[in-house]
């Protein structure tokens, strides 16, 4: 998510409030050391500081010198300048204002704490000191205000960009380490108990004035929608009741306002029905307007929509685009699942609204699907990825509710019991050629090549290329599967062939890759199969054919897919107004 767009509206007003936020910390220790010395509870630090003194052990007298060593100076410095490095260079876009807000919260801190020393020259604590330091600097804790500085200001930046168990966790770890530092200052007989904590205030106080300066705020402008754009739009809201909650669909709801979508119909997925009884609306033919929060009302014919919105993940994105593909309705992606594969190797946001707003800012682009049919299915399309065997088995047996609770890391732990399965014997035709005879423990078609965390299953894979790439997994042994995770994780994304050679091997035969607009895949026994992260009936056969430009999906302008620019096949604009006919796919 790109956040220098929001910066004007937030001046800087507020980082005057440091100097009052110094003089106030100068005051009150000047207060803890003057007239408030010697009642409760200063009176009693001078007891809690020698207890500590008197109970120390050897393992604790380690711990609390490695916690010492987090929050020192030189380490607090060059963590700050790696992790402002890394916002500014790691993600898509320059996080310009988030390492500003790190940056100037880490400064700004050790600026309090330096104008305070030189007014407030507190004694250190009369037990022995397990550190140097000077003897009249204990008032408020440097230490502790540059860990509560620093961590705490990661912790604000992950819970800006995480969701689920992974922002409770690693916000909760973030949050602990400045505590853990108060407590390993006074062990080592650094600080009173009243320097620890109004060390952490510093810095806590510190994060509050400098993220309201210079933080853009994700939910700002969203409380007060303003008035539709004239001429009515409609948008039809696809929602996985257990994906997308309340919350989320309700900013969902005022962001398509704000574009002016005023007519609003919602409908949720269910097991049965993974669409969400999109295709009346997209038809005009009879549909129940109303959704699980607006007024009911009677079933009526209902005119097309302008535009379909999906609150969901791979799965319910592929149910939705298999209906939208071919129509010629934009279609916008709110990612709320799991994986998010689509969205990620689109370069969306990961946060779900931030998402949906940067999309419908952009332009809606004609990208390629996948058309799949096979033993046992019926046929229908793909945006992400289609496999058979390991896959397949890693996506059919990963734990429901691991997956609630890890997200995909949940499927790691799947994936390392089928690590030993047997291969598959299998045939592959490519674009009508003759057959060629394999040995494989999975195979992937794909419309797009990332993973999780970027890894480039199929690094030629573009969706807008107007062709499927196919990639066969065979490592043997154990040497095999760390060949084959070694050339994956050596890539870099966007990174592909200059030769014209449509099939190639690499990581010494573990993996082989092939390209083509149509994939006839015929195994020897019934294979557990795979579509977008959906499982499938387990057959021997499957083929596979690209649909070039079929779905216009709404992106953020300019989109970048790997290391190219995606044009699409239909650059019309997003906020287009006017009514677009919605034409019946073919199926």
């Amino acid at each position: 998510m790109t956040n220098a767009h929001d910066a004007g509206a937030r001046p800087g007003r507020a980082l005057l409030l440091l100097p009052v936020q110094a003089v106030l910390v100068a005051a009150l220790g000047l207060l803890v050391t003057g007239p408030l010395a010697h009642h409760w509870p200063l009176s009693a630090e001078d007891d809690v500081n020698r207890a500590l003194a008197d109970g120390r052990a050897p393992s604790a007298t380690s711990l609390t010198d490695w916690l010492s060593l987090v929050a020192d100076t030189q380490t607090v410095i060059g963590l700050t300048l790696l992790c402002v490095l890394g916002l500014l260079l790691v993600p898509r876009a320059p996080r310009w204002w988030e390492a500003g807000f790190l940056a100037v919260s880490v400064a700004a801190q050790s600026a309090v704490f330096l104008l305070v020393t030189l007014v407030v020259n507190r004694d250190r604590p009369d037990v022995p000191h397990l550190d140097g330091a000077p003897p009249t600097s204990s008032f408020p804790s440097g230490h502790v205000g540059a860990s509560a500085a620093l961590y705490g200001g990661l912790a604000v930046l992950a819970a800006r960009h995480l969701r689920g168990v992974w922002r409770n966790l690693v916000v909760g770890l973030l949050l602990l380490v400045p505590l853990a530092v108060a407590f390993s200052r006074l062990y080592r007989g650094m600080h009173h108990p009243s320097d620890v904590v109004v060390g952490l205030l510093n810095g806590a106080c510190t994060l509050l004035v400098v993220g309201a300066a210079l933080l853009p705020d994700a939910r700002k402008g969203e409380a007060e929608p303003e008035p539709a754009a004239p001429g009515t739009r409609r948008a039809v809201v696809v929602r996985h009741p257990h994906a997308c909650d309340d919350g989320t669909a309700a900013r969902v709801r005022t962001v398509l306002r704000r574009h002016g979508y005023a007519e609003q119909r919602w409908t949720d997925t269910t097991p049965e029905d993974p669409s969400g009884g999109l295709a009346p609306h997209l038809t005009g033919a009879d549909a129940d307007p109303t959704g699980p929060a607006e007024p009911v009302g009677p079933v009526e014919p209902v005119e097309p929509v302008d535009l379909v919105v999906v609150c969901g993940g791979d799965g319910t994105v592929r149910a939705c685009a298999d209906l939208v593909a071919g129509t010629g309705v934009p279609l916008a992606i709110v990612p709320c699942g799991t994986g998010n594969l689509l969205a990620r190797n689109l370069g969306l946001p990961v946060e779900p609204v931030a998402a949906l707003r940067e999309a419908l800012s952009g332009r809606a682009v004609g990208l390629d699907v996948g058309r799949i049919r096979g033993d046992g299915l019926a046929p229908t399309r793909f945006a992400v990825m289609a496999g058979a065997g390991f896959d397949a088995a890693m996506v059919r047996d990963a734990s429901p509710r691991l997956k609630e609770r890890l997200g995909w890391a949940a499927y790691v732990l799947s994936a390392a019991r089928h690590l030993r399965d047997p291969r598959m014997r299998l045939s592959i035709r490519l674009d009508g050629g003759a057959p060629l005879e394999r040995r494989a423990r999975m195979v992937v078609i794909g419309n797009v090549g990332s993973l999780q965390g970027g890894l480039p299953l199929l690094p030629e894979a573009r969706p807008d290329s107007g062709r499927l790439e196919v990639v066969l997994l065979d490592p043997r042994g154990v040497t095999g599967w760390l060949a084959a995770a070694g050339y994956l994780a050596s890539r870099a994304p966007g990174r592909s062939r200059a030769s014209g050679t449509r099939e190639r091997t690499a990581a010494h035969g573990a993996l082989e890759y092939f390209g083509a607009t149509r994939v006839d895949l015929r195994f020897a026994r019934p294979q557990p199969r795979e579509l977008d992260g959906d499982v499938l009936p387990a057959g021997t056969r499957l083929t596979a054919e690209v649909e070039p430009g079929a779905l216009r999906v709404c992106l953020p302008a300019p989109t970048r897919i790997g290391a190219q620019a995606v044009s699409g096949k239909d650059g019309k604009e997003v906020a287009e107004h006017g009514h677009r006919d919605a034409r019946t796919a073919a199926r």
